[in-house]
């Protein structure tokens, strides 16, 4: 059941004498519901009552814009962010589900491939954002590498170092890496990425197309993307097939791919705790 001052927001904002919500899984930051009103239309609602969620909505908000603005990769329609008494809410449209499969997976792998032809002067973004939870800075760097390392790698590891998730001898084979980054990665221009790209962060639709949500985009090194799809398991093979493709990698990504999941270890060293950082020692101790 809806708080009764968003649901009477969103009654006046719908137009619509009553709206009946049904609790939808998936996430472990916002409050999630289906909307139905009473002539029969849907749409998707996140809510929040965090100090940081009327901001977090409003960036995901410009980053689902950003994404759809290339007319790549489809996204859910923004209806409406805003507030109601002590409530931030993102209200969507709704995708219904279709079958994922190899047609979806090849649609996905070619679109993304696409999508990264995108490109920008600097890395990073015209406005900061989030990536979980946690602020995420995306002032603009020349390079790729000193946007990794100033607004990626080293925020995440002095926010663990404050928390005592980590250690100064993690933090010194860290900054070792980064140097090393310009040798390691690829130079290639600022991609239009999702940011935060897992298999929870899109849908299929009914076309079996892909839709993407819960962005934490900016134009960063293409190869984060695809590291992020194979941090908890990867997209089915027909996704990496076409995506190559198309878009072909520069040799080595098997062995680099883990310096780029660096950023997601930490992320979830900050959040979450736990295994997360042996997992990142094990990377820091055989790139520092």
């Amino acid at each position: 059941m809806l708080p009764a001052t968003l649901q009477s927001h969103l009654e006046s904002l719908l137009n619509s004498p009553s709206i009946a919500a049904r609790p939808v899984g998936g996430g472990d930051i916002h409050r999630a519901v289906l909307l139905e009103t009473a002539d029969g239309r849907s749409c998707f609602l996140k809510y929040n009552n965090s100090p940081r969620a009327s901001e977090m909505f409003r960036t995901e908000a410009l980053g689902l814009a950003l994404l759809g603005a290339s007319q790549v990769i489809a996204v859910p329609k923004v209806l409406k962010h805003g507030a109601a008494g002590e409530w931030s809410f993102l209200l969507l449209e709704y995708i219904p589900p279709g079958l994922k499969n190899r047609i979806f997976w090849e649609n996905f792998g070619y679109s993304l491939a696409v999508l990264h032809g995108a490109t920008s002067a600097q890395f990073g973004f015209a406005h900061d954002n989030f990536i979980g939870s946690l602020p995420q800075s995306n002032t603009r760097h020349d390079t790729w590498a000193s946007f990794y390392t100033e607004e990626r790698l080293l925020p995440q590891m002095r926010l663990a170092r404050e928390n005592d998730r980590l250690q100064t001898a993690d933090e010194k084979l860290l900054v070792n890496l980064c140097k090393k980054l310009p040798a390691v990665c690829p130079e290639e221009p600022p991609a239009l990425t999702h940011g935060d790209l897992w298999s929870g962060n899109f849908l299929c639709n009914t076309e079996n197309k892909p839709v993407l949500i819960d962005p934490a985009a900016c134009f960063s090194h293409r190869e984060t993307d695809l590291a992020m799809s194979r941090l908890f398991g990867g997209f089915d093979a027909a996704f990496y097939r076409q995506y190559e493709e198309f878009r072909p990698l520069e040799p080595g990504f098997d062995e680099r791919v883990e310096v780029y999941q660096l950023y997601y270890l930490l992320v979830h060293v900050n959040l979450f705790g736990g295994g997360y950082a042996d997992s990142v020692r094990g990377i820091l101790r055989h790139w520092g």
